[in-house]
């Protein structure tokens, strides 16, 4: 069963549901991998505005989209059509659609060259879509930190073990569009494989449409959804590692339905430079190496390079 979390319970450790919010946690971490929440600071109308900003963005004809294709560049801010991405080297690239974008560093900041600070690549329409989507970049970060405090609490952390490590966070939010999966779509074709997400933690929001599937211990597959207003978290082989396995980095698939779906991942990911060897070992593995290898690994435009 994945835990349904109160936010506010667990990020205020005076609620009076504190203490049982923190045992949820705790459990989703260590056993599931996934948990949704609700009573963020997110309301459920700013979800609906941003995936109609999606929505109308994905349905623009392809070679306005392709204006800002990231495969015409060295790293993965902009759109991706269909089979931009493979998340499992045995399937066949993924048939959805993508648009990322990440973190914007101020004029001039020396870091402005990494792949994973690379700058953002704006659509001109649908209209409002770049105000849209950047203000709730924002908020999703600030959400996202809170929960990390949350779930550093409730594994046996300082509340604040994570809170200097994401001031120039890698941190990217996607938007996905899931076409009707195709009729002629085989055992290898996916919206997207199975995979574990690379990072830290996802937030993610999502149009309410079922098509999410978590694999269970000892077998199967479990399907999760959330309306918008409320998001599904998982965690991701960066934190897994951290944490020396006190939070686990769950597999998980869109196989696709009859119907087109949008969910929202915020990636929330720390600073390039942060270490997250596991706490408490003394050793270093830099978050950017991490992420950019598996970068590297998934974008079919940067496997070639």
């Amino acid at each position: 069963m994945i835990p349904r979390i109160d936010t506010q319970a667990l990020t205020d450790p005076t609620h009076p549901g504190h203490p049982s919010a923190a045992e949820a946690v705790r459990a989703a971490a260590h056993e599931v991998g996934f948990m949704t929440v609700y009573n963020t600071a997110i309301t459920a109308d700013e979800v609906s505005e941003l995936i109609a900003a999606y929505r109308a963005f994905f349905h623009l004809p392809a070679a306005q989209k392709a204006r800002i294709d990231m495969g015409a560049t060295g790293s993965n801010r902009g759109w991706g059509g269909p089979g931009s991405e493979q998340v499992d080297p045995d399937a066949n690239p993924d048939y959805k659609q993508v648009f990322d974008c990440g973190f914007e560093l101020p004029p001039g900041d020396p870091r402005a060259g990494m792949k994973y600070y690379a700058p953002n690549r704006w659509p001109d329409a649908p209209p409002g879509f770049r105000d849209t989507v950047r203000g709730y970049y924002a908020r999703a970060c600030a959400v996202a930190l809170d929960l990390l405090r949350g779930i550093a609490g409730a594994i046996g952390e300082p509340r604040d073990y994570f809170d200097d490590k994401f001031d120039r966070p890698m941190a990217l939010l996607r938007g996905n569009f899931y076409p009707q999966r195709p009729a002629d779509a085989g055992e290898r074709d996916f919206g997207i494989a199975t995979h574990s997400d690379y990072g830290c933690l996802t937030l993610l929001a999502t149009d309410g449409s079922p098509g999410l599937e978590v694999r269970r211990r000892g077998g199967g597959w479990i399907p999760v959804s959330a309306p918008p207003g409320e998001f599904i978290i998982n965690f991701g082989e960066m934190l897994q590692m951290w944490t020396a396995g006190r939070v686990v980095a769950t597999p998980h698939r869109v196989k696709g339905t009859a119907h087109e779906r949008i969910s929202i991942p915020m990636f929330f990911n720390p600073n390039h430079d942060a270490n997250v060897a596991p706490i408490g070992s003394g050793g270093t593995i830099l978050a950017g190496d991490h992420l950019g290898k598996r970068y590297d690994e998934t974008y079919v435009h940067l496997q070639a390079g």
